[in-house]
């Protein structure tokens, strides 16, 4: 099972992940919602396509675009349609 951390709480829990380029994409139904916080925040990817981001919000702080999705991937990385990935001191494994 393959969990996601920050600020000392579980945020993410699944043995479904998908690892692209060393980052696990869980499965959206398996990260707890609670803490996902909407950002305006956009990044491209050449081969993944564009990604769009959450902050996280976990016992009143913010860790500001920890989570990245791809709403519609390019189809090379089709199987991460759907999954959220986590960075800037999320720990997982």
């Amino acid at each position: 099972m393959v969990q996601a951390k920050w600020n000392g709480v579980v945020i993410a829990e699944s043995d479904q992940t998908v690892v692209v380029e060393g980052n696990h994409y869980f499965p959206r139904d398996s990260v707890w919602s609670k803490y996902l916080m909407h950002s305006d925040t956009s990044s491209h990817c050449p081969w993944k396509g564009d990604a769009s981001y959450h902050s996280l919000i976990v016992a009143g702080e913010i860790n500001e675009d920890a989570a990245w999705y791809y709403p519609e991937p390019k189809t090379g990385a089709a199987d991460i349609e759907g999954r959220i990935a986590f960075w800037r001191g999320v720990e997982v494994g």
